[in-house]
């Protein structure tokens, strides 16, 4: 299927760029074997603009093909700014003779050419059983990196056309990457699957020239031939702006007549295209000529008199007559007879009823409209939650909760029609918007991307269930809109953006002191034991990481995202398809058991205690191989006595040993490998309060016994509520096993 795809993708030529391959200098090809190359583009020297230079090789096979970068290109398209290539595909095979791993992992640098990844065409796609994989690079001063895991455990689970995280995954890219390079977590391998599954691949590719095929997994279909994958790039001239750039004339790149700049719309830089009523080359002196539209009848009917003018073209009535030529309605200038007025009576006759007709189609598809958003609601549980609202009126009354259903319309007009400046974050599940709503309130907007088509009935009631999560720090559910086919969610706004933001942003970084990184911590802690602890039924927030924690204008700590836009999972393969978690703060024992606990909660909020410790990110591509896992590097540091060397240097500086050593000791239980080693959250939150209270009262005395008992007593055993799946935990800190954290858990 692959294969099949880039034939058609090498025969498609794209707009614009055999009408501008002639405009090239005097002198240099315009051509490169099926490829037309159109300036600023060139082959050789001083054939192209500055970093526009390609090559142009002879195969093995004797064929002539366009290369930048040793990347083969297929085509150029200069209206729209864009480039298709052939990209190589990273594979990681388990080799059962030598019981090894064998790789093959694929970068590409862009680094000062005028090329973009295409954060709109492409997806970054992982195939394979047990893989797990990364893309990594970085966008102007930033680094980069996103995961996609997939899991399979039988050739029976795998379907074709399918690509939802069984047996593969995709994942989107940021703007801007001009570098990427692709990393496989050696620890998820085919070691355990190699009797139908011995390689998984990982490639960056146009999401819409692929479809998942089950021999992609079974065979080596994947790499047959020395198949290479559709990508698409985003080139502009880069690094000004039409208006920075049309200051200097000398270097301004739209130097034909007619000719018009826009803004590029993937990193700095701008496009040249012709003006309406042209086309041609933008890019050279008189490269763009007008177009005669009246050689063209398809694209500029006239059916009367064409003539063609500068920039447009003149379509009227042969003369004696009237009426409209773009149709060949032209009537003559005289008196109409008898038959010619019943002919028109009886044409305007056709025409009311046609009328008529499209008034009522209107009406019909109103109703319809109507009828689809009230099956909508009733598929989302929306009867359901009325019901469940009404009856527990008194109590919403009394806990001065409110839960609000609204009507699809009235979020639109919040979100100005779910405008792009009004976007607050974009993640795997959705997109949240910013809404202004007419009680003057301001709210975000959660849009899902998908829903679970099984789990339709039960979100109503689930939604009630968060609805009366009623904590200080942690973000409300204000209400839902369930007449669309995903529901959205109505949650409060908080205004200083995320933890993450806090910590890692370097815009924003500034120091604080180790006593507001504690009271953060404490106050996340207090967040979700209170969801494990004293929700009813309790919850399991399931994605704990520091851009789920968002800060108010006080910098008050709220836990979000909690798993209001999941539904209950039914069976085993729907509850491992639907958790997901983020790469650097999975618990390892979950990606064994595919069991979602209260504990798996606690390791991840040990991984965000780590950043605010060292302001480290949780994976960090700079680093070596074996030191990208925040997690593992913090282990390894503690073994070799080397913690105050990750430390961030504000809380190394503070001094204050026996605190830092003692948080150390926190982070370190709730990064136990097994989960019944590892505290509560409830136990987490009642040590960061002790250690709060020492920070502000060091001269008050510590009872060691009774500290060291409650990160040692059993709790009691209870049933956890994750979106309908009960497990029964509890913390047993005898039972002890070695923590070995590898690269990507």
């Amino acid at each position: 299927m692959l294969g099949y795809r880039l034939f058609l993708l090498l025969m498609l030529p794209l707009v614009g760029a055999a009408a501008s391959a002639a405009a090239a200098p005097p002198g240099c090809r315009t051509r490169c074997g099926e490829i037309d190359v159109p300036y600023p583009f060139g082959i050789g020297s001083n054939c192209s603009r500055e970093g526009f230079s390609l090559d142009c090789n002879t195969t093995d096979d004797g064929l002539e093909k366009l290369f930048v970068s040793n990347v083969e290109i297929t085509n150029i398209s200069l209206p729209l700014g864009q480039a298709r290539m052939l990209n190589e595909i990273s594979w990681q095979c388990y080799n059962v003779s030598s019981k090894s791993l064998e790789s093959s992992r694929w970068s590409l640098n862009f680094t000062n050419r005028p090329y973009r990844f295409s954060d709109d065409l492409n997806k970054f796609t992982v195939i394979g059983c047990d893989t797990l994989a990364y893309i990594g690079g970085w966008k102007r001063h930033d680094t980069y990196w996103s995961g996609c895991g997939s899991v399979c455990h039988n050739e029976v689970s795998l379907v074709n056309s399918s690509c939802s995280d069984i047996g593969c995954c995709q994942t989107a890219i940021l703007k801007d990457l001009t570098y990427y390079e692709v990393q496989f977590a050696s620890n998820f391998n085919s070691s355990s699957t190699w009797n139908f599954s011995k390689c998984s691949y990982a490639v960056l590719l146009e999401a819409n020239q692929f479809e998942f095929r089950t021999s992609y997994i079974t065979t080596n279909q994947f790499l047959s031939n020395s198949s290479k994958a559709p990508l698409v790039v985003d080139w502009a001239i880069r690094n000004e702006t039409c208006e920075e750039a049309q200051r200097d004339i000398t270097s301004y790149a739209c130097i034909s007549e007619h000719s018009e700049c826009l803004n590029s719309s993937n990193g700095p830089g701008y496009l040249c295209n012709c003006s309406s009523g042209y086309h041609g080359n933008p890019y050279v002196a008189r490269g763009c000529q007008d177009i005669n539209e009246c050689d063209d009848k398809d694209r500029y009917p006239c059916l009367g008199i064409c003539k063609n003018t500068v920039g447009s073209y003149d379509c009227s009535c042969p003369p004696g007559t009237h009426g409209n030529p773009l149709n060949g309605n032209c009537t003559a200038d005289q008196k109409l007879s008898s038959p010619v007025k019943v002919i028109i009576g009886t044409g305007s006759g056709l025409i009311f009823l046609l009328i008529s007709g499209m008034c009522i189609y209107v009406i019909f598809q109103r109703r319809k409209f109507i009828k689809i958003k009230e099956r909508y609601f009733r598929e989302h549980g929306g009867w359901i939650l009325l019901e469940e609202i009404k009856a527990k009126e008194r109590y919403f009354r009394e806990q001065g909760l409110a839960f609000k259903i609204f009507a699809k319309e009235e979020l639109e007009k919040a979100t100005e029609k779910y405008d792009q400046n009004r976007v607050l974050g974009r993640g795997g599940h959705g997109t949240v918007y910013k809404g202004d709503l007419e009680d003057s309130r301001v709210v975000a907007v959660k849009k899902p991307k998908i829903i679970d088509e099984s789990q339709k009935n039960e979100f109503g009631k689930e939604l009630l269930i968060l609805s009366q999560i009623n904590h200080k720090n942690i973000v409300k559910l204000l209400g839902c809109c369930l007449e669309v086919e995903v529901p959205m969610l109505v949650y409060e706004f908080v205004s200083n953006g995320t933890l993450f933001q806090l910590i890692h942003d370097n815009n924003r970084a500034s120091p604080f002191s180790l006593a507001t990184r504690l009271r953060i911590a404490h106050e996340s802690a207090e967040a979700l034991a209170y969801m494990h602890s004293s929700a009813s039924p309790p919850i399991i927030h399931g994605d704990v990481k520091s851009s789920n924690i968002l800060l108010d204008e006080n910098y008050t700590a709220k836990v979000s995202d909690f798993g209001a836009s999941k539904l209950v999972p039914k069976d085993e393969d729907q509850f491992a398809t639907l958790v997901q978690g983020t790469c650097g703060y999975l618990d390892p024992e979950y990606l064994q058991t595919c069991q979602l606990t209260e504990k798996s909660d606690v390791y991840s909020f040990g991984v965000v205690l780590l950043e605010l410790m060292t302001r480290k990110k949780p994976i960090y591509f700079e680093a070596s191989e074996e030191d990208r896992s925040l997690a593992s590097c913090f282990i390894l540091a503690t073994k070799e006595n080397r913690l105050m060397e990750i430390l961030d240097d504000q809380v190394r500086n503070e001094g204050d040993t026996e605190l830092i050593q003692e948080m150390s000791e926190l982070a370190k239980q709730c990064l136990k490998f097994t989960g019944e080693e590892r505290p509560t959250m409830k136990q987490v939150a009642e040590e960061l309060d002790r250690l709060r209270k020492f920070k502000q009262h060091p001269w008050v005395p510590q009872n060691l016994e009774e500290i060291e008992s409650l990160l040692s007593q059993p709790s009691v055993d209870h049933e956890t509520y994750y979106h309908g799946i009960e497990t029964t935990t509890s913390y047993n800190p005898e039972k002890r096993l070695g923590l070995d954290i590898e690269y990507g858990r």
